[in-house]
């Protein structure tokens, strides 16, 4: 998929509502060759899908190992809106809390007193973290209205060419 392709597509008002949600779907190949899929709270820098796990995640050797990865976010409401992204994760350690894990978790119901403990709970519990950093490859928008999953495009399109015979 060409950028130009993908940026036309990340610039859609529904695929920017998305990207501004709190939890994608990262989906993997584990080290022992299986699929995973875990939710994980991320933030979107314009370009990139920024998501920040603890140094001794299990999902960070298998990303080592294979980057190719592929992402989901989508609604919890009829129809769906969905957003498919896939991309190879780079690893980022880094020492102290990234500032994107401060802003990720910052959208999640939090009175100022508990963003205070939450905050002293974080700095206390990591000495540093890894950014999982995915810079989209190719993207996918399902709307349900004007886009659809490509199974459902093949469908409609052969029902017209029954109606048309």
């Amino acid at each position: 998929m060409r950028a130009n392709e993908i940026t036309e597509i990340l610039d859609r008002p529904i695929s920017r509502e998305l990207l501004a949600r709190d939890v994608v779907r990262l989906a993997y190949v584990a080290k022992d060759g299986t699929p995973r899929n875990v939710p994980i709270a991320f933030t979107w820098n314009g370009s990139e899908i920024v998501m920040c796990t603890t140094k001794n995640a299990p999902k960070l050797p298998a990303l080592r190992e294979n980057p190719a990865v592929a992402l989901t976010i989508d609604t919890e409401v009829h129809p769906p809106k969905i957003l498919l992204l896939r991309g190879r994760a780079e690893l980022d350690v880094v020492d102290g809390i990234p500032e994107e894990y401060l802003r990720i978790n910052g959208s999640y119901e939090m009175t100022p007193e508990q963003r205070v403990e939450w905050e002293a709970e974080v700095r206390s519990l990591y000495d540093g973290m890894v950014r999982i950093v995915v810079t989209p490859t190719w993207v996918k928008l399902i709307d349900f209205e004007t886009t659809l999953p490509s199974a459902v495009e093949e469908l409609v399109k052969r029902r017209a060419e029954r109606a048309r015979a």
